[in-house]
C-alpha cells in the first residue's frame, strides 16, 4: 500500500502527460485527414479536367460524323482515283513518247 500511496502525487502528471498526448495524435489524424482530403481534390480536378477533353473530342467526331462526315471518306476515294487516273494518262503518255 505504501508503493500505491507514492503514486497518488504523480497522478497529475501522468493525466496532464495523457491529455497532452491525446491532443498530439488527434493533431496528427487531423493532419491526415487534410492531406487525404487535398489529395483528393487535386485528384478529382485531373479527373474533370481530363473528363472534358474527351467531351470535347467526342463533340468534334459528332460534328465530323454529323456534318456530312461520311463524304469525307467518299472524297478521299475520289482523290485516290483522280491519282490513279492521273498516273495511268502519264503513263500511256509516255509509252507513246517512246
Amino acid at each position: 500500500m505504501g508503493e500505491l500511496a507514492l503514486l497518488i502525487p504523480l497522478a497529475p502528471f501522468l493525466l496532464g502527460g495523457f491529455a497532452i498526448w491525446m491532443r498530439h495524435q488527434s493533431k496528427l489524424e487531423q493532419a491526415r485527414i487534410q492531406s487525404t482530403t487535398e489529395l483528393s481534390a487535386e485528384k478529382a480536378a485531373q479527373y474533370a479536367v481530363h473528363t472534358q477533353q474527351l467531351e470535347d473530342r467526342v463533340r468534334v467526331l459528332e460534328r465530323i460524323v454529323t456534318d456530312k462526315g461520311y463524304d469525307v471518306a467518299t472524297q478521299i476515294e475520289a482523290l485516290r482515283d483522280a491519282r490513279r487516273t492521273e498516273a495511268l494518262i502519264d503513263s500511256r503518255e509516255q509509252d507513246v513518247r517512246s
